[in-house]
């Protein structure tokens, strides 16, 4: 599934972007591949960015969703 040695390609993105969707109930959320960085990509909802998905580094697979709360956001 990778196009390196840890990646995420075209295949990965639609199953975590489908996993992402359904464990979240929101079927805006969509992921984008990252143009200079093949080794993640960039999570939406709409047209708001709000996180990346890695390749977890075992390879076995699995993927790790990384998503910042800025302290402006907060009320």
């Amino acid at each position: 599934i990778c196009t390196e040695r840890f990646g995420v390609d075209e295949r990965a993105i639609r199953k975590v972007e489908g996993h992402l969707r359904g464990t979240f109930a929101n079927a805006r959320i969509t992921l984008v591949p990252r143009p200079k960085q093949k080794d993640s990509a960039e999570v939406y909802i709409g047209e708001e960015f709000i996180g990346v998905v890695f390749e977890d580094e075992d390879g076995d697979g699995s993927y790790v969703f990384n998503m910042s709360i800025l302290a402006e956001d907060l009320p």
